[in-house]
């Protein structure tokens, strides 16, 4: 019998009614499917049977088409979950509904991502789904809220935890007495004076474990919640079994563990705190960043100043920055000059001069003069917030390495719950026959040793603190993936301009009378070619005022001629100077010599005679050599790929250190360049500026884009880095290897604590409250470790 289904989804990439009618024809040849597209619109409206196909096989038709299938993308606080089952069960669960194309539930900062199909599920939907689970959703609130909503929740925990320590540590005192026969006031043995201390902290704060048992075991599966109350029920209701037998039977001597169940749900709340507090420090780099932002802009609005929120700031607001001031948000100078300290995103220590027309980065500090400024982004689009939400991401992705732990602790809690069955048969049928007592303690310490929460916290703690420690540095890894393969790269392939060059050309040398340079100066400042304006700008630092040329004429290939107060300027190649008859013999050593230094160097003539010889190059940036050589020290083979003459690039290349130099090349070739490099087994890293070198970003195993946190940059590349000092690749290799490092330590930790946890319980040799204390103990301790990346120097 057919199920039938019907979808509304969103299709990209159409341009005419061709593209809507070949969309709708194939969709319609799909066995139970019929599909009715609109153009206008941009969405396919498709009925179908869902025991003939499904949603993915619809996108991966239209895919295959050419065309794409408009997902959005949900942020939720999840909120209940206390170790890796549930965020695994979660996850599963969501990736299973109808409409969602993936799903990742984040245990270590309680979050989970999906992308979905609008048209098919919303966030109610997926919302309720996770009520119906037993755990509570919430779409992703403002961060400060939401820290605000934390820092109350982890007020109740604390509450809720010097409750149940003052309560228990009269239970504790009875313990003492067992294990070392201390005396203690008879009061203190009453079996009904312990089982009034231990039934609040077993039904009322206890609560959460059965609650979350409950829900777990309705959906046929198994967490922490489910061991820990097993045990601690164990324990409670065999003490009161024991307490009525005292009552009923003279001279009977109970053997009572109310002080066990109290005191494993009072390590494991004290566990869960001190979890919690740690994994806070997890996320200070966003709050960093956050910190940077500027609280309040002066804005002008019906023709006065007034102070209003950053969030109220709009799209084309003219705002007032006075020095000292953070500037708000992106915009544009309408006003004013200064200079502005952009250290905080581009790592450049000297202020940079900004002047009308120019434009400014929100959360910049504005040094020394007042500006006037439009804003041109605001909200989620400025770069701040677009580095926050790469970061944010990226701490909420997941690396390959954390598979094997969702698989893991997908069938643990199950097996131990076994174990712990099998224990306790052993011990009461073997081991010690007849003795419930004996096969109890064993049993319960299996139950509590066992719990999984360090093996779900190891990987997604090291990750979010390796990216906020990254984006410290200005470098931005945009998931956990890339994060986690940054380290294997063996081979990088570099773009030359605005990547190992400065992108910008500059005067280098010049030789002659400095007399003549106000005169070249007027010359070259009717022409917009980009040496033309170096050249300009070189003069005007040299402190001269510059004349207007009159009757200028650029000679394309050769460069141009111009009357200067009367003077005859021609400045250019030697073709130029020959054909005006020229002689310029003087000066061709020198020009050779520069120019095969890579410098493009022009000759200078005045009312026919030779005057001077000026080179301009796009310099190499001043770091380049260093980092080039710190990679090479990591064993990394690099290339440089460019489309500028061979003599330049060689030049170039000399001068950094580079191994091999591939020139003129079109962007298309650098893209098979790096497919050969990693047909030789290699994997390849490809730095660029995420727009002209588009395509090799997109092939290479690691794209890593120079920028100051462009959109564009930000969205071409696996790793961005925010300033452009190329120090930072090493770094971020560094910082790659330092985090998987710290990774493997956790799961090794985790998986070889429950190892050997289990087999020491299962034999006896562990009490179940010191059971109840190794298992907080591992959760903080792998949080601890995963800590201690933010002391790493890179």
């Amino acid at each position: 019998m057919s199920k039938q289904s019907e979808i509304k989804v969103g299709v990209s990439g159409m341009t005419c009614a061709a593209c809507s009618t070949r969309v709708e024809k194939v969709l319609n040849k799909m066995e139970g499917v019929h599909a009715e597209v609109n153009l206008p619109l941009e969405t396919a409206h498709i009925q179908y049977d869902q025991e003939q196909v499904s949603v993915n096989d619809v996108k991966q038709k239209i895919e295959k088409l050419g065309y794409g299938v408009v997902t959005e993308t949900l942020d939720l606080d999840i909120h209940g979950m206390t170790c890796a089952a549930c965020s695994t069960r979660i996850e599963k669960v969501l990736n299973k509904l109808n409409g969602v194309e993936t799903a990742h539930v984040n245990l270590a900062n309680e979050t989970g991502q999906l992308v979905y199909y609008p048209g098919i599920i919303d966030a109610t939907s997926v919302i309720q789904r996770i009520q119906k689970l037993g755990y509570d959703a919430e779409e992703r609130v403002d961060r400060q809220q939401k820290s605000s909503q934390k820092e109350e929740q982890l007020k109740k925990k604390r509450v809720k935890l010097i409750i149940s320590a003052l309560l228990s540590i009269p239970l504790l005192i009875t313990m003492v007495q067992h294990l070392f026969g201390v005396p203690v006031p008879d009061i203190l043995m009453n079996p009904w004076f312990q089982m009034i201390l231990a039934t609040p902290i077993q039904f009322i704060i206890g609560w959460q474990f059965y609650e979350g048992a409950y829900h777990n075991l309705k959906n046929k599966t198994a967490n922490m919640d489910v061991l820990v109350a097993l045990g601690t029920s164990a324990a409670y209701f065999y003490s009161v079994a024991e307490a009525i037998q005292s009552a009923t039977v003279p001279g009977y001597h109970p053997d009572l563990y109310f002080e066990t169940s109290a005191i494993l749900i009072t390590l494991i709340l004290l566990g869960k705190y001190f979890e919690d507090v740690a994994k806070g420090r997890t996320t200070e780099a966003i709050s960093s960043l956050l910190n940077l932002q500027a609280k309040e802009a002066n804005v002008f609005r019906t023709g006065e100043e007034q102070s209003i929120p950053i969030e109220q700031v709009q799209v084309g607001d003219i705002l007032v920055v006075r020095p000292g001031e953070k500037i708000p948000v992106d915009g544009e100078v309408t006003n004013g000059n200064t200079t502005v300290d952009e250290s905080m995103l581009t790592g450049e220590s000297l202020p940079v001069e900004k002047h009308a027309g120019e434009e400014v980065i929100g959360s910049t500090i504005n040094k020394n003069g007042t500006i006037y400024m439009k804003a041109t982004k605001v909200g989620k689009d400025t770069a701040l917030a677009s580095i926050v939400k790469v970061v944010e991401e990226a701490q909420g992705s997941k690396a390959p390495i954390q598979r094997m732990a969702d698989i893991i602790s997908g069938y643990f809690v199950p097996i131990v719950v076994a174990i712990a069955a099998i224990t306790f048969i052993i011990w009461i049928s073997f081991v010690a026959p007849g003795d419930i007592s004996t096969a109890l303690e064993a049993t319960i310490a299996v139950l509590v040793i066992a719990c999984p929460c360090a093996l779900g916290l190891a990987t997604p703690t090291s990750i979010m603190v390796g990216t906020g420690k990254a984006a410290e540095k200005g470098i931005l890894f945009k998931g956990g993936e890339h994060l986690e393969s940054t380290h294997k790269v063996n081979a990088i392939v570099f773009d030359k301009t605005g990547t190992i060059t400065k992108g910008e050309p500059e005067v280098t040398n010049f030789e002659g009378d400095p007399l003549i340079l106000p005169l070249v100066g007027a010359a070259e400042r009717g022409s917009e070619h980009p040496l033309a304006q170096a050249i300009v700008t070189y003069v005007k630092e040299e402190g001269y005022d510059l004349q207007e040329a009159t009757d200028f004429e650029a000679i394309p290939g050769h460069g141009i001629q111009a009357t200067v107060d009367g003077r005859t300027l021609l400045i250019g190649t030697r073709t130029l100077l020959q054909q005006h008859d020229v002689e310029y013999s003087k000066y061709d050593a020198q020009m050779t010599t520069w120019e095969e230094q890579g410098k493009t160097a022009m000759l200078i003539s005045i009312d026919s005679q030779v005057a001077g010889i000026i080179a301009v190059a796009d310099t190499v940036k001043e770091t380049a050599a260093q980092a080039l050589q710190q990679l090479k020290d990591q064993g990394i083979e690099l290339v440089m790929l460019t489309g500028d003459n061979e003599r330049t690039a060689q030049a170039i290349a000399k001068q950094v250190g580079m191994d091999q130099v591939i020139a003129q090349v079109v962007p298309e070739q650098k893209a098979d360049f790096i497919k050969e490099l990693q047909n030789q087994g290699k994997h390849v890293a490809m730095v660029g500026d995420g727009i002209n070198d588009a395509p090799a970003l997109a092939q290479a195993d690691i794209g890593i884009a120079i920028g100051t946190g462009t959109d564009v940059a930000i969205e071409t590349a696996d790793v961005t880095i925010l300033a452009g000092d190329l120090t930072l690749i090493p770094k971020a290799i560094k910082m790659s290897a330092l985090t998987m490092k710290n990774i493997r330590q956790n799961l090794f930790w985790a998986l070889a604590y429950n190892s050997a946890g289990i087999p020491v319980a299962a034999f006896g040799l562990l009490a179940p409250w010191i059971a109840g204390a190794a298992m907080a103990f591992s959760s903080v301790s792998v949080v601890s470790n995963s800590l201690r990346l933010k002391r790493v120097k890179i």
